[in-house]
């Protein structure tokens, strides 16, 4: 590519927040597709960047999770691609969305996909991914398909096996996009990406979306575009685009690190935080370790991290977002550079026994950024993530879409300089108090106390050893759920509605004595907190159980074990022929 042009355009537009998809010279097809999703108005990122995109310009659009990038891009690609009246001779795709995670490379193919079937257009998407065999890649890229939704690691193996020619990239390319920039090359991607820019005609329209400005996007402007736009937003309303928006309400609580496990299990047990809630922890085994401990005391968990298959991972993100469980505890390693993944495989190495050898993680997963969380209310930070950074993503995950939400971030001694960190950045972005992290207030000390033998009798129990074993038993049961019955559940799609990822790992039954806090235990005060939080939730509309999925669902048994039946359907059928063939006698 040639070399990119100092001089950037600094773009400031005036924003009009009347302004409909219509005004913007979207396409009559995907405006109804819009309306269809009940997406009526533009959000600011949208209404800067589409009509931008449109003329074909290169843009570089910075804006908060939660904005509308997504659609800041999809729709102005699509629009390109129903006007392009397009050759059939072409060797390769019209364009190519990278991402750094496999989670937002599903999530961008799925949304793109309904914004096609809505459109009932005539367009062709591959999503590729490194779990992907050579012949699977390129069949997936024969055709060739007007879009791919990759990670730079698969184009740069399908350049590598000649699935994708580079004389047919030159030729065919229109559309190149960088999605979640700021992260591509902090998770390692930047040779795949210098292998594909090689042959990106400079014809070629860029653009390069990113939450946060960093020295990676600069480097990746450098890299790729030519006489961008850099997308500046301006004051909307008065308010500048708040790092962390009002609407979510940020709280802390100190205590030791011993006594986190106490905390949190006062915060869920007395019901002192809206539901769903999302649950941080650094490692995978402190994340087993928490559900360990919760599900003594009857609170039901699923844990989500890098170990999992990724349909699994998928599985139990949708079952998450259906509401089948309130509670998720995501492991956020705070390493997106493969650092931990080359310290496991340093370590299996150094094992000369087998038996011991840790799960290789799957380096294109990250659960900060990239997965798409619907109607998390809480976020908590069981251990506080080590940037500042890392802790705006994380409580990104809640008040989005002008939602409200909460976060309650646990604090111990040692965690007090990342804790200033964060706070000094917080208010460096804002001024106001909006950013202020404050104590909560609705666990008194008496609540605490009152649970406190309960809480250091189990967390005693859950040992290194138990941690270990239910880790393995977690990991086998999801391999078994995602290799073993892909193809059933590919003929019986609602089935995986009885497929639970909260299920009890202990190897003994959780106490039932532990399941509800004695009335003597409670605390006056905060029963009242409780209270108040509960008729916020019934106003909010959250009166159904977790664990009842909505609509039509119900009607199946809980009972039906789809791995009994898949192992019995055999046999039935083989009866049923027995049975014709005696009557035929």
């Amino acid at each position: 590519m040639a070399e990119p042009s100092n001089n950037m355009q600094q773009e400031e537009v005036e924003l009009d927040e009347e302004q409909s998809f219509e005004e913007l010279g979207l396409d009559p097809r995907l405006v109804r597709a819009l309306i269809k999703k009940s997406i009526e108005k533009p959000t600011p990122i949208q209404r800067v960047a589409i009509p931008l995109i449109l003329e074909g310009k290169d843009v570089v659009a910075r804006a908060k999770t939660g904005s509308g990038k997504t659609f800041a891009y999809l729709l102005p690609l699509l629009q390109k691609l129903f006007s392009d009246s397009g050759s059939n001779n072409k060797l390769a795709p019209t364009a190519f969305v990278l991402v750094p995670t496999r989670e937002l490379c599903h999530q961008v193919y799925t949304e793109l996909m309904s914004l096609i079937e809505l459109c009932r257009a005539q367009l062709k998407v591959a999503q590729l991914t490194s779990a992907m065999s050579s012949s699977d890649l390129k069949t997936a890229l024969w055709g060739p398909p007007d879009v791919v939704v990759s990670t730079p690691a698969c184009i740069h193996t399908c350049l590598s096996a000649a699935s994708l020619q580079p004389k047919a990239i030159q030729e065919s390319l229109s559309m190149l996009i960088l999605d979640e920039a700021d992260l591509l090359l902090s998770y390692g991607y930047e040779d795949d990406l210098r292998a594909l820019t090689a042959h990106v005609p400079r014809r070629c329209q860029c653009l390069l979306m990113s939450a946060t400005s960093s020295a990676d996007v600069e480097k990746l402007k450098k890299l790729i575009l030519h006489n961008p736009y850099i997308l500046t937003l301006p004051e909307v309303g008065g308010s500048k685009d708040e790092i962390i928006p009002k609407s979510v309400q940020q709280f802390s609580i100190s205590c030791s690190a011993q006594d986190k496990f106490l905390y949190i299990l006062a915060l869920l047990k007395l019901e002192l935080v809206q539901k769903k809630v999302l649950i941080f922890t650094n490692s995978i085994d402190m994340g087993y370790r928490l559900k360990l401990f919760l599900e003594q005391f009857g609170i039901k968990s699923a844990v989500l991290n890098a170990e999992l298959p990724q349909n699994s991972r998928l599985h139990i993100l949708e079952e998450f977002n259906a509401g089948l469980f309130d509670y998720l505890i995501a492991t956020d390693d705070g390493q997106p550079n493969g650092k931990e993944q080359e310290d496991a495989d340093k370590n299996a190495e150094g094992k000369k026994s087998k038996k011991h050898a840790k799960q290789k993680l799957d380096a294109e997963f990250g659960v900060v950024r990239g997965i798409d969380f619907k109607n998390v209310h809480t976020v908590i930070n069981f251990e506080l993530p080590q940037t500042a950074a890392g802790y705006v993503h994380r409580i990104g995950r809640t008040g989005r879409a002008h939602n409200t939400g909460a976060s309650v971030s646990l604090v111990s001694s040692d965690e007090m300089e990342v804790f200033e960190e964060i706070k000094s950045t917080l208010a460096e972005n804002d001024s106001n108090e909006a950013n202020f992290i404050a104590p909560f207030p609705l666990l008194t000390k008496n609540a605490v106390e009152s649970l406190r033998y309960r809480a250091e009798d189990v967390a005693r129990s859950v040992t290194r050893l138990a941690v270990r074993e239910s880790r393995a038993k977690d990991l086998r049961n999801e391999i078994l759920n995602s290799e073993k019955l892909k193809s059933h559940f590919e003929a019986n799609p609602r089935d995986l509605d009885l497929l639970k990822h909260d299920k009890v790992l202990s190897k003994k039954e959780p106490p039932v004595h532990l399941r509800d806090v004695p009335e003597y235990l409670l605390d006056p005060t905060t029963q009242e907190a409780s209270k108040i939080v509960k008729l916020a939730r019934a106003a909010m509309g959250g009166k159904r159980k977790s664990g009842q999925h909505p609509g039509p669902r119900n009607k199946f048994k809980r009972g039906r074990d789809p791995l009994r039946a898949l192992s019995t359907e055999g046999s039935k059928r083989g009866n049923r022929m027995k049975k014709k063939a005696k009557n035929q006698e």
